[in-house]
């Protein structure tokens, strides 16, 4: 069974749903999509469902029919910003080698051993 989410995505990413994506992204079954995801494209699937659940409310939308045709027509809207805009589309994004999860770990280590975040002017010149 669909969810609102899939529609999103279908809209998003002209008619891939989220097994097609998972799929493209070549993630295993206990990977998330949305964790393998770089800046640009989490913000426009973000910016997606942030922008539906307020079109949904403003319209007052209860139907659940209603409501996955909003969450599809808001993907299919952010995706042809993101072409006229970059002429990009969000499929054809990199996958990040690593999940965010990955990332934060790997940053607590980083900063338990000491090392803090370089300095904004390590480099300069006095």
């Amino acid at each position: 069974m669909e969810d609102e989410q899939d529609h999103g995505y279908k809209g998003l990413y002209g008619g891939l749903g989220a097994r097609d994506i998972h799929a493209r992204k070549g993630l295993k079954k206990s990977q998330k999509i949305l964790d393998y995801m770089g800046g640009t494209e989490l913000a426009a699937n973000l910016f997606r469902i942030t922008q539906t659940d307020e079109s949904i409310k403003r319209k007052g939308i209860k139907e659940k029919q209603q409501a996955n045709n909003e969450h599809h027509r808001m993907g299919h809207q952010v995706r042809g910003f993101m072409i006229q805009e970059s002429g990009t589309v969000p499929e054809d994004l990199p996958t990040p080698n690593k999940s965010i999860q990955q990332l934060q770990r790997e940053e607590r280590k980083r900063l338990e051993n000491g090392q803090s975040s370089p300095s904004l002017f390590d480099g300069l010149e006095s």
